[in-house]
């Protein structure tokens, strides 16, 4: 999978889990029909939102962006549904071609950020259990956390 394609897919998740959310508030608060479906949209839109961050850095890395477009990169998952838009802009200014430049047999990591970067890409078994171990207690944390406001 190269850059674009992982960055399109968790962009278009990230929004999908934005509607879910958003239809399980609208049953809640607008037709006061149900609110069971705020828990699980909540839950899920909430790990592929931390999901989207950490693919966000992924991406920003191996891209070289500016500290401009990796910000707006971050804070597109804040707005509902502004990951798809920012994906687009960021495909049309061609900030999403090539490939892994970390990769195997290409480029030599030149710092910290890019020495992870290249381990990812060489064991990405072992860094995948890392991430979604490292995600999961992150998740874990805010579940026990609770929402905003929850704590009065």
């Amino acid at each position: 999978m190269n850059p674009r394609t992982l960055f399109r897919t968790v962009a278009v998740a990230e929004a999908v889990t934005w509607a879910f959310l958003l239809a399980g508030m609208f049953l809640k608060y607008v037709t006061r029909t149900t609110e069971a479906l705020v828990p699980p949209a909540g839950a899920v839109h909430g790990f592929v939102f931390l999901c989207f961050v950490a693919t966000t850095a992924f991406v920003w890395i191996n891209q070289r962006w500016s500290v401009v477009t990796g910000i707006l990169g971050l804070a597109s998952a804040i707005v509902p549904f502004a990951t798809v838009p920012y994906e687009r802009w960021i495909e049309r200014r061609g900030q999403l071609t090539g490939a892994w430049r970390l990769a195997p047999g290409a480029e030599s990591p030149r710092n910290p950020l890019e020495q992870l970067q290249a381990w990812v890409l060489r064991s990405p078994l072992v860094a995948l259990l890392v991430a979604i171990a490292g995600i999961s207690v992150v998740f874990t944390v805010l579940l026990i956390v609770g929402p905003p406001g929850s704590r009065s």
